[in-house]
This record gives structure tokens, sequence and C-alpha cells, in this order.
């Protein structure tokens, strides 16, 4: 069974980046809200070294078909190289709140 609704994180270096990700992402309905976490201290192996680095989460809430126009927005939006973007499935939930994620990731909410 595949999930309705997802929970897509991304990562960025400054609150102000992830701010803008976030609004972009709500405001185009490829998102219901997005909680922006941080800062977070990332560790990861880039180049052939392992670097450390203060990073800011967004987690946006939204539908699963919404994932691949989301995805490409950030994609476009990302200053990163190779943006972490993540689909995690939501299993359960509070049913009224995920019908209103449904519809506020629709035209007209």
């Amino acid at each position: 069974m595949t999930a309705e609704h997802v929970i897509v994180t991304s990562t960025t270096d400054s609150e102000s980046a992830a701010r803008e990700l976030a609004v972009n992402a709500i405001e185009a309905r490829l998102g219901a809200c997005a909680q922006i976490v941080g800062p977070v201290t990332s560790v990861y192996r880039w180049e052939g070294a392992v670097q450390t680095g203060r990073e800011w989460r967004v987690e946006i809430k939204t539908t699963a078909d919404r994932v691949p126009a989301l995805t490409e927005r950030l994609r476009q939006l990302h200053g990163y190289d190779l943006p972490e973007i993540i689909a995690t499935p939501i299993e359960g939930g509070s049913g009224d709140y995920l019908t209103w994620v449904t519809t506020e990731t629709r035209n007209g909410g």
C-alpha cells in the first residue's frame, strides 16, 4: 500500500534559504505546511572528504501526487549542487489534519 501523504525533507545552509524553500512550496500549493528546524549539525562526505556544516531542515507536508512537482521546484530553487530531497510516507495520523493537507495542496484550497 502506498501512502497518500508524505513529508518531504530538505536541508540548506541558512534560515533565510530554508524560509524561501518553505514559502515557495506553500505558495505554489505543493505543500500544505512546512516547518523549519535548526540550526542542526550535519556530517557528510563530499568530494572525498568528511565535512561538518551548520544547516536548517525544511519539512513539508504534502500529498504523494505532489512529490514530483515539489521535488522539481526544490531542485530549481536550491543553492546546493546536490540537494537533499527525501520523501517519507505518513502511515497514520489525524484524519482531519490529513484531509486538510490534501485540501491545501489543491488549486483554490
